[in-house]
């Protein structure tokens, strides 16, 4: 997060400044967080927005530093 936010790292980040957490899972294991990713990224925006939402309703930034 320090180099996206510092814009140090390249790519979709860099070019479209993303640089805000706003949601985040906790798993214990690897295998579970990437069924979960490929899970979300199949959804659509909205449902995606509402995820958010329900943990961060602000979308605020959970990595102020």
């Amino acid at each position: 997060m320090y180099e996206h936010k510092n814009s140090l790292v390249g790519g979709f980040t860099k070019k479209y400044k993303v640089n805000k957490l706003v949601f985040y899972e906790i798993f214990s294991n690897p295998g579970d967080a990437i069924l979960a990713e490929k899970k979300i990224k199949g959804w659509v925006r909205k449902k995606k927005e509402e995820l958010i939402k329900s943990e961060n309703p602000e979308f605020k930034d959970l990595l102020n530093f």
